[in-house]
């Protein structure tokens, strides 16, 4: 089925961020069309070519096959909050419309002072019903993650749930044994061996879904039932026409209990599509398109990568992800 998409003419994009986030501070990647719509490519740059198979996956489903319908039209979202200081983290959830927020910490290894400023902030800017959640991506030890998760609840007034605290199945465990908050799985699940057999169960309350590195939204879905516990879906950082397949896995789950981390344009200072068709949370939703996210020739044009180095380093990655796709494809 790729070999009816014209790689050839692959649009590579180049991205400014309203802030530094995941050591970024440009989005990168690549935009094609197949017969279904338009696929987005957009590993970071510090992932290989093996991991990177799965997210060419993601983008051919969504450019030769599509995706399940939905079985519902709109997706709770919470904002997301950078690791910024306070009054820009107030103004930030302030101004986001949403009710839940998942604010990074542990940027740096002294930044819990930070963290706390942050939490404080957030939860003074959502009020005393808002759902506050952190993110630590897996950096703490597990006394570490015990130490800083009861302050951070304490800063939170109640935390929602912690996400990937350390970076193991059993360090999660070990934590989840010793604190009153939820533990979230993230990295565990979709940086495992075998993500639909990674034993999460024991180890978390909640599984964050990625399907842009899991393969897709039917992959996803799979990983989702195999994990046996309630869902948050979690964008990878896509312009629109990516975020809308993490829409539609969002939309196609069977339960839905927590909002979803799909607000992530509110990180990018543009986007591959019209305004009109942006993938933006209205009141803390986002609506289900009815039908596929098309780029705009104008801003294909606008946020071209301009640099020859670098658009070709993605011409070249991206034949190269081919190859090893159609290799392993073979394989099986």
């Amino acid at each position: 089925m790729s070999t009816d998409i014209d790689f050839a003419g692959a649009r590579t994009y180049a991205i400014p961020m309203t802030t530094r986030f995941r050591g970024i501070t440009v989005r990168e990647g690549m935009v094609f069309e197949g017969p279904a719509g338009w696929g987005e490519f957009c590993p970071f740059d510090d992932y290989d070519d093996a991991v990177s198979v799965s997210w060419l996956a993601t983008a051919l489903e969504q450019a030769t096959v599509g995706w399940p319908a939905p079985v519902r039209d709109r997706i709770p979202i919470n904002c997301t909050v950078p690791a910024v200081g306070p009054d820009r983290a107030r103004k930030i959830a302030a101004a986001s419309g949403c009710t839940t927020a998942k604010i990074k910490v542990a940027d740096h290894p002294d930044s819990l002072p930070e963290d706390l400023a942050r939490v404080e902030a957030v939860r003074d800017a959502l009020g005393p019903h808002g759902a506050l959640r952190v993110d630590a991506n897996g950096v703490w030890d597990v006394d570490t993650a015990i130490a800083h998760i009861r302050q951070l609840d304490t800063a939170a007034a109640g935390l929602e749930y912690v996400e990937q605290p350390c970076a193991t199945i059993d360090e999660l465990a070990a934590v989840r044994r010793r604190v009153d908050v939820r533990i979230a799985a993230d990295e565990s699940i979709r940086r495992a061996e075998d993500p639909m057999r990674v034993a999460v169960a024991g180890a978390a309350d909640i599984a964050v879904i990625k399907c842009t590195p899991l393969g897709g939204v039917q992959r996803a879905l799979q990983v989702a039932e195999a994990a046996g516990l309630p869902c948050v879906v979690s964008s990878a950082l896509e312009t629109s026409i990516g975020l809308s397949a993490q829409l539609a896995l969002a939309a196609a789950l069977p339960e839905l209990d927590y909002a979803c981390g799909l607000g992530t344009l509110s990180l990018l200072r543009g986007d591959l599509v019209a305004d009109s068709d942006a993938l933006r949370p209205v009141d803390g939703y986002l609506r289900v398109p009815r039908t596929p996210r098309q780029p705009s020739a104008a801003r294909l044009d606008d946020y071209d990568l301009a640099d020859p180095q670098r658009a070709r380093w993605w011409r070249d990655r991206l034949d190269r992800v081919r190859t090893l796709a159609a290799a392993q494809a073979h394989s099986l």
